[in-house]
């Protein structure tokens, strides 16, 4: 416990001041982001001059957090550190696209193809890695590695990962458009895997994870670098996370869910993420085929800007739907522990 609380301070500390410091030196060499010239219009008049990639000292707080916290009675995990490996990689994809979209000043930055193969390998290596070096379970599974009872194989494990953490990278990044949603969703995220990987190290004959509390410790190390980033990406945001955050929380989620054997669970815990993502391939599909619109636009947070709503009450709103999701996701893994003959004596 003290180490988790260790993660989650130390994580908080470096983000806050490192995030602080970032505004500052991002603002005076006017590294700021690009807004959509067919987004939302009042972000167009309000968010030009934000200072962007702001999610440098976010990862760096989980890292920092982790690499600190592991000092005090623990031990560097191969599975902690590929989970580490996971987010700082999908972070340097995200950091070499609004490094150019900033030096360019324009919104778009690597090719579509380009920011694929990044993502692509960096999961690639992850799965690969993960099945080589350590005893991560190649079942597909919902709260326990047997719950379900199919087991995919390397190969197919592999596959599952790679296609779960590009998958949950552009999730987190199409989610990162108004000021604090994707870190205070992320948060919720992070501490729903704090609970449950400190849960399966206190029952390992019944979970069977492999460095479960160093998996613990990672996502308390998220839980503190959201927290203290979130104090200034708040609405109204003095800096933006910047594809570096949003692709590195991400797959921070889905590797988590990977080594947690909770592949399953990420939809419903995760529920934001999979709802803005949706509306996309929804608008997309219905306007490909139809010609017509389902919303004003997409992603579905800037749906209830259009509307007239103020980005306050669709953050808080959306906040409280992931917090939901979160805690649903808690109570369906707690049930099913209580479904479990003679776990609870």
């Amino acid at each position: 416990m003290i180490r988790l609380l260790i993660a989650t301070a130390v994580g908080l500390v470096v983000s806050l001041i490192g995030t602080r410091f970032l505004i500052g030196w991002f603002t005076t060499h006017s590294f700021s982001q690009p807004i959509q010239e067919d987004g939302v219009q009042l972000h167009r008049e309000t968010k030009v001059g934000t200072p962007t990639m702001g999610g440098i000292a976010l990862i760096a707080g989980i890292v920092i957090a982790y690499m600190v916290s592991d000092l005090y009675n623990g031990i560097y995990t191969r599975s902690g550190l590929l989970v580490i490996f996971a987010i700082v990689g999908s972070a340097a994809v995200g950091f070499l696209d609004d490094w150019i979209k900033v030096k360019r000043e324009r919104n778009l930055g690597l090719r579509a193809r380009a920011k694929m193969a990044g993502q692509f390998t960096v999961a690639t290596l992850f799965a690969v890695l993960m099945v080589t070096l350590t005893d991560v379970q190649t079942q597909i599974s919902f709260t326990r590695w047997d719950s379900i009872g199919i087991d995919l194989g390397p190969v197919g494990w592999c596959v599952l990962a790679v296609l779960m953490i590009v998958a949950t990278s552009n999730s987190v990044n199409l989610t990162d458009g108004a000021d604090g949603l994707a870190s205070g969703a992320a948060l919720f995220a992070f501490a729903t895997f704090t609970a449950m990987a400190f849960w399966m190290f206190g029952n390992p004959e019944i979970y069977q994870v492999e460095h479960a509390l160093d998996l613990a410790v990672v996502a308390a190390g998220g839980v503190g670098a959201c927290a203290g980033f979130l104090w200034w990406n708040a609405a109204p945001a003095q800096i933006f996370m910047g594809d570096t955050g949003s692709l590195g929380l991400g797959a921070g989620l889905a590797a988590l869910a990977l080594a947690t054997n909770t592949h399953l669970l990420l939809p419903i815990l995760g529920a934001l993420f999979v709802a803005e993502t949706m509306s996309v391939i929804i608008q997309v599909g219905v306007f490909k085929r139809t010609g017509k619109r389902v919303f004003l636009i997409a992603p579905i947070h800037h749906h209830f800007e259009m509307l007239g709503w103020p980005e306050t009450r669709v953050i808080i709103r959306f906040w409280l739907l992931a917090g939901f999701a979160a805690a649903m996701a808690l109570g369906i893994f707690y049930a099913d522990f209580l479904s479990i003959p003679g776990a609870v004596e």
